[in-house]
């Protein structure tokens, strides 16, 4: 079987519970800002898989042909992908770590400040 480089392991499960924690903070503040389960599992997918999407080299050729690069370069920033990659191949780099941290705060915010909104109705 040989010997696995336990190294690269622990950091994918460590990129891999970081990218389920964007997932999850996405897929709750959607929930809490519809009334509708099925509407928030809908959205909350669809904006995780808008996420995902964003880094694929198919996605980043065809808004290269249309935007500057300069938006090329934050759009693929705002991957998921390009930032799981990262981590998945060893390397745990602060940026990827801030990304996903700052993505989780952002999206709980978000949830906390609907929260609040629906509680004032």
């Amino acid at each position: 079987l040989g010997s696995p480089d336990n190294g690269a392991i622990v950091a994918a499960y460590l990129g891999s519970f970081l990218m389920a924690g964007g997932f999850l903070s996405i897929g709750m503040c959607l929930s809490a800002a519809t009334r509708n389960q099925v509407v928030a599992f809908i959205t909350a997918a669809l904006v995780g898989f808008v996420f995902l999407l964003a880094g694929f080299p198919l996605v980043l050729d065809f808004v290269r042909g249309v935007l500057p690069q300069a938006v090329v370069d934050a759009i693929a920033s705002l991957s998921f992908f390009t930032h799981f990659e990262a981590i998945s191949k060893g390397v745990i780099d602060l940026r990827d770590l801030v990304y996903f941290g700052a993505l989780i705060g952002f999206w709980l915010a978000a949830t906390a400040l609907v929260l609040d909104m629906k509680k004032a109705e």
